[in-house]
C-alpha cells in the first residue's frame, strides 16, 4: 500500500512538471508570435508600397525592349546557349517559421536537380537556412546572411551588380531567384522568376498594341533601355527580398499562434489528468482510512 501510494506521488508530481513546462512554452511561443506580428506590419507595408512602382518599372522595361531589334538588344539580354546556372535561394537567417525555408530549399533543389539537370548549377544564398542547406551538397558561391542585419536597397544593389557582372562576362547563361512571395500572414507563394537575361514577356495584345502605337524617344529608345535594366533589376531583387522578409514574419506568426493553441490544449489536458489522477489518490486514500478504522472496531 505504502509503495503504491508513493508511485501515486511520483505520476503527480511528473505530471505537474510536465503542465509547468507546456507553460513556460507557451508563453515563449506567445511572445514570438506578438514579436513576429509587430514586425510583420511593417514589412508589409514597405513591401506593399514598392510593388507598384516595381511593376511598372518592368512592364515598361518589357514594353521598351520588346521593340528593339535583335542586333541593338542589351547585353543583359542576350540568349546563350545555358551551360552554367546560377540560382540565388532566398531564405531567412532563423527558424520556427513553419514550412517557409523548407519550401524554397526543395524548389531550389528541384531546379537543380530537375529543370537545370545535366547543367552546371551554382547557388548564390541570401539566408543563413539556404547557405547550411545548401553548402552540403552543392557549391554556394557567395552567402549574403547579412544583409538582413541591415536590409537597405543599396545593400541589395551591390548584390544585383555582381549578378550582372557575373551574366555579362559570361560566368553564368542564365540567372535564377527562388524566394517566398507575400500574400498574406498565413499564405506564402513560391516564386522562380528568371533574372538574367532580360526577356520581354509581352502578350499578343500587347504587341499588337505597341505596334499600332508610335512613340518618339528622347534619349534614344536603346539608351532608355540601358538606363532601365540595372534599375530595373536591382529593383527586382530587392522586391524579391523584401517579399521573403515580409513572408517570414507572417509565416512565424501564423506558425507561433498555432504552437500557442497546440500548447494550450496540451496543458488543459494534462491539467485534467492531473486533477483526476489526484482526485483518485485521494479517493484510495479515505477509502484506506475506512477501511483501517472497520478493521479496528472488528
Amino acid at each position: 500500500m505504502e509503495r503504491l501510494g508513493e508511485e501515486k506521488m511520483a505520476n503527480l508530481k511528473e505530471i505537474r512538471n510536465r503542465i509547468a513546462s507546456v507553460s513556460s512554452t507557451m508563453q515563449i511561443t506567445s511572445a514570438m508570435k506578438m514579436v513576429s506580428a509587430a514586425k510583420l506590419k511593417k514589412a508589409q507595408d514597405a513591401i506593399t508600397a514598392m510593388r507598384p512602382y516595381s511593376d511598372k518599372l518592368t512592364e515598361l522595361l518589357q514594353s521598351l525592349s520588346a521593340n528593339l531589334d535583335a542586333d541593338s538588344g542589351s547585353k543583359f539580354s542576350e540568349e546563350r546557349e545555358i551551360n552554367k546556372v546560377l540560382i540565388v535561394s532566398i531564405t531567412s537567417n532563423r527558424g520556427l517559421c513553419g514550412a517557409f525555408n523548407s519550401n524554397i530549399l526543395k524548389q531550389s533543389v528541384s531546379l537543380a536537380e530537375n529543370t537545370y539537370a545535366g547543367k552546371e548549377v551554382e547557388f548564390l544564398a541570401i539566408g543563413k537556412k539556404s547557405n547550411d542547406f545548401l553548402s552540403k551538397n552543392y557549391n554556394v558561391i557567395a552567402n549574403h546572411s547579412a544583409v538582413y542585419d541591415d536590409l537597405t536597397f543599396d545593400n541589395i544593389a551591390a548584390i544585383a551588380e555582381d549578378l550582372m557582372e557575373l551574366f555579362v562576362n559570361g560566368t553564368y547563361d542564365k540567372i535564377d531567384v527562388v524566394y517566398n512571395k507575400f500574400k498574406n500572414a498565413a499564405t506564402q507563394i513560391v516564386m522562380t522568376e528568371q533574372f538574367l537575361p532580360i526577356v520581354a514577356a509581352v502578350s499578343e495584345n500587347e504587341t499588337s498594341n505597341n505596334n499600332n502605337t508610335d512613340y518618339i524617344y528622347d534619349p534614344s529608345e536603346k539608351e532608355i533601355v540601358e538606363q532601365l535594366i540595372p534599375k530595373s533589376l536591382k529593383t527586382q531583387l530587392y522586391k524579391g527580398v523584401r517579399d521573403s522578409f515580409a513572408s517570414e514574419h507572417g509565416a512565424r506568426m501564423t506558425a507561433m499562434h498555432k504552437a500557442t493553441d497546440n500548447a494550450t490544449e496540451l496543458r488543459d489536458q494534462l491539467k485534467l489528468t492531473y486533477n483526476k489522477a489526484r482526485q483518485a489518490a485521494i479517493t484510495n486514500e479515505i477509502l484506506e482510512i475506512v477501511g483501517g478504522a472497520e478493521a479496528l472496531n472488528n
